[in-house]
């Protein structure tokens, strides 16, 4: 395995609001926080930390996608209380996207509008569904793709972990290949680079690190106006 993590603040953000956690060969998380002063920051904090410590602490490891899903329903919770708690943190929340890796077996859990890709024989393939408006009007027809990267809601979620005592996680699973690419990454990436650009530098750079320092690199020069996070994970046999 090869695999590279880098978080970046960007050109224009006073604070990185994301958080990730990097831990080979089985866990990798990015989180994108959102709420006034630090609550973002928080957010995503709380939410990869419980996240880590509930698979740490995992009694059922034959079932990594349940164990997933319960762990960003632990984190929601935590993150909602703490909310309703402390007044400087109301309505903060943030987006989950998590892989578990078990051999070959692939399993991820999602919530929010960060993303997951798959790289397999040079194409790019987004595994996970953005919980936004803009995708959600994408999806009923009312715009198009290249309407929704411009879109002045794109940044409106519809879903995230820690606003509400309930949260609805997406799971999925899949079968690893040889030479396969995983990218997690929050949306001051994809905003800012296109998938056709994305993909290029993935294909264009051998090693991982290469390949992150070169994307997030290109997202702070195409303004750099969110925070940047990236992860590359690298099967080999």
């Amino acid at each position: 395995m090869l695999a590279f993590a880098q978080s970046d603040i960007g050109m224009v953000r006073k604070t990185n609001e994301d958080s990730f956690i990097f831990a080979p060969p089985h866990l990798f998380v990015v989180a994108d926080g959102m709420g006034g002063h630090v609550a973002g920051e928080i957010a995503s904090s709380l939410g990869v930390n419980t996240i880590q410590e509930y698979i740490k602490n995992c009694r059922q490891p034959a079932d990594w996608e349940q164990n997933l899903k319960a762990a960003i329903i632990q984190a929601n919770a935590i993150i909602y209380q703490m909310a309703q708690a402390k007044s400087e943190c109301l309505g903060m929340g943030t987006t989950v996207t998590a892989v578990y890796a078990d051999g070959a077996d692939i399993y991820w859990g999602h919530v929010g509008d960060s993303r997951l890709y798959l790289i397999r024989e040079n194409q790019l393939q987004q595994i996970t569904s953005d919980h936004s408006l803009v995708e959600e009007l994408v999806q009923s027809g009312s715009i198009t793709v290249e309407e929704a990267l411009v879109h002045p809601h794109r940044n409106i979620l519809t879903r995230a972990v820690g606003t509400s005592d309930t949260i609805s996680v997406d799971t999925g699973i899949f079968l690893q290949q040889p030479e396969d690419r995983l990218l997690l990454c929050t949306d001051g990436l994809t905003n800012m680079v296109s998938e056709k650009d994305i993909l290029s530098i993935c294909l264009q750079y051998e090693h991982p690190q290469q390949a992150v320092n070169k994307l997030v690199k290109q997202a702070s020069q195409a303004g750099g106006y969110d925070n940047i996070t990236a992860i590359i994970v690298e099967y080999r046999d």
